[in-house]
């Protein structure tokens, strides 16, 4: 796997690409071509806190996870576990996909475990899509207690979703 590291804020060490990329190297078991496997790392720095985000662009999918620590090592110990779990979690999920398409991951490297966690569809609801402006659509969201809202952009006339990030700001997916 090409490991890609840069440091927002931050002069990122040997002994610190070094652990990364013992770390990520437990990725491989997963990955079936993990020579041609490209993964971006990025340490940012707000604070004394420390945050690792992992993004690794496959063929059909993207794995990506991020964690935020006081300690650099905790933190990449964190991020590299949450990107584990979503290869394990969706292990079904994921070979159906394969047998659609070619796909890079090595699935019998993952044990057998009992599924405790059966994701299923529980909910589904019908929406009535109303023009709105960016600002509305915050609001109904806000309203809602939701963590993100679907609305129709009034300018555009497009379908478009506005969601809640992490760091408390908004985002906007838009529709072509």
């Amino acid at each position: 796997m090409e490991i890609q590291i840069r440091g927002e804020k931050l002069k990122i060490t040997e002994s610190m690409k070094e652990y990364v990329d013992e770390k990520l190297g437990k990725l491989d078991k997963y990955l079936g071509n993990s020579e041609n496997v490209h993964a971006n790392v990025i340490v940012k720095v707000k604070g004394h806190e420390q945050t690792v985000e992992i993004t690794i662009p496959l063929k059909s999918f993207i794995l990506r996870s991020e964690e935020t620590n006081d300690d650099f090592y905790a933190a990449v110990d964190k991020t590299i576990d949450k990107l584990e779990r979503q290869v394990r979690k969706n292990k079904t999920r994921l070979m159906a996909k394969q047998t659609k398409q070619a796909f890079e991951f090595n699935f019998e490297s993952i044990e057998e475990e009992e599924e405790k966690e059966t994701s299923k569809i529980v909910k589904r609801k019908v929406i009535e899509v109303k023009p709105m402006d960016e600002e509305e659509a915050i609001l109904q969201m806000e309203l809602l207690g939701h963590q993100f809202y679907m609305y129709k952009d009034r300018e555009t006339d497009a379908p478009c979703v506005i969601y809640k990030r992490n760091d408390g700001n908004y985002g906007v997916i838009e529709t072509e």
